[in-house]
């Protein structure tokens, strides 16, 4: 689930030592500040129109997917009643099922998701090469679900080769090379479309510097290949410099996608003060390898934001190899569950569970096997419950 960390350390981490900032900051510093944007909430991208219910609760759908999916789910209901944060879920099925031709998701789960307008997704099992078409695909493609959301920050307890890391991207969700438009030109050639509008990149970019400002982060980079797509990613662009001029309070600035790739593997600090924002498939590959700075997927939490309603999910794989045997680490589903939460404005309970979890990474003492560490997923949870 993690990457490993045994590669060797850039040349230029050494420089590290010269720098007057400390080292290691606890990520609990780093996350705990609460920003709000100046835009009004009426003009805003992408707002939680979810209401409490009679009891005072949100409720909130559930997908626990695949593989270890139920059992890192289950660490995040009991650390969230131990917490008492004001959920209750309901959880859905999405096993694929076949409509008109295509491959849909149950009506049942959709109404939830609708009604809601929040859901929590775990891992879900995805074909390659054959079957049916990815259902983390269809679940954007369903909801119009147009930005992801990666955020990557240094685990206090959790040593890799780079620290102090705080890089966050937002891809572009619905479209580019993910679109699916594919055909066979002739035998042995096979043309794949890349689509790229003007509707869907505004939306996202303006989506990025609202985002910018409401976590405190006073730049955004585009990050694009427009100098051999001139046509698609000059479209990206040239969106991007169009929707600036809007946000006068956030620079704005755009980069290679080459570039950006070797200038992040080599000193990832500089890009601490951006909110990265690029077209679908550059925005799978990057936000993957800043997971990797970081310790890898299993630390990485996700949101999948949508105008009408959102989906946080863990990104990493189902790992059917070890569902099961108690061996999953939950963090990246509690670090989205997270992000859901402060989506919902739910702030203080937020930071509660954000603080316990991350206590419990820090003292080291009660970690699943990928963090180096023997406890079982129960036990790591009740860690995380013992530090709220």
């Amino acid at each position: 689930m993690l990457s490993s960390r045994s590669f060797a350390a850039p040349a230029r981490q050494c420089l590290r030592q010269a720098r007057a900032s400390p080292r290691w900051v606890p990520a609990t510093v780093q996350i705990s500040a609460r920003f709000y944007s100046a835009i009004p909430a009426k003009d805003k991208v992408a707002k939680f129109n979810g209401t409490k219910n009679k009891d005072g609760n949100y409720t909130v759908t559930l997908i626990e997917g695949d593989g270890i999916g139920p059992e890192i789910a289950q660490s995040v209901k009991d650390i969230f009643s131990a917490a008492k944060v004001p959920i209750v879920w309901e959880p859905v099925d999405v096993t694929p099922q076949l409509k008109d031709g295509k491959t849909v998701i149950p009506d049942a789960a959709i109404d939830s998701v609708k009604k809601n307008y929040v859901a929590l997704k775990g891992p879900l099992a995805t074909p390659v090469g054959k079957g049916h078409v990815s259902l983390n695909l269809t679940l954007r493609r369903t909801f119009n679900l147009f930005a992801n959301v990666r955020p990557c920050r240094s685990i206090a307890g959790y040593k890799t080769p780079y620290d102090n890391v705080d890089t966050h991207l937002i891809r572009e969700n619905t479209e580019g090379e993910y679109s699916g438009i594919e055909h066979v030109v002739v035998d042995g050639v096979v043309q794949s479309i890349k689509l790229i509008t003007k509707a869907a990149s505004e939306r996202v970019l303006r989506f990025a510097f609202q985002y910018a400002e409401e976590i405190g982060k006073n730049k955004v980079r585009a990050v694009h290949k427009a100098t051999i797509m001139k046509m698609s990613d000059g479209l990206f662009l040239g969106t991007a410099r169009e929707v600036s001029k809007e946000f006068p309070n956030v620079e704005f600035d755009a980069e290679l996608l080459d570039n950006t790739c070797l200038k992040m593997v080599t000193d990832p600090l500089p890009y601490n003060d951006k909110v990265l924002v690029m077209p679908n498939l550059y925005g799978d590959i990057l936000s993957d390898m800043c997971a990797g700075l970081i310790g890898g997927l299993g630390l990485t939490p996700s949101g999948n934001i949508g105008d009408e309603c959102s989906i946080f999910e863990a990104v990493h794989g189902s790992a059917p190899d070890i569902a099961g045997k108690g061996l999953a680490n939950p963090t990246a589903l509690l670090l989205s569950s997270i992000m859901m939460l402060r989506h919902m404005g739910l702030f203080d309970h937020a930071l509660k569970v954000e603080k316990a979890i991350f206590d419990t990474l820090a003292d080291g003492k009660t970690l699943t096997g990928d963090l180096g560490g023997k406890a079982k997923t129960h036990e790591y949870a009740a860690a995380i419950i013992s530090k709220l």
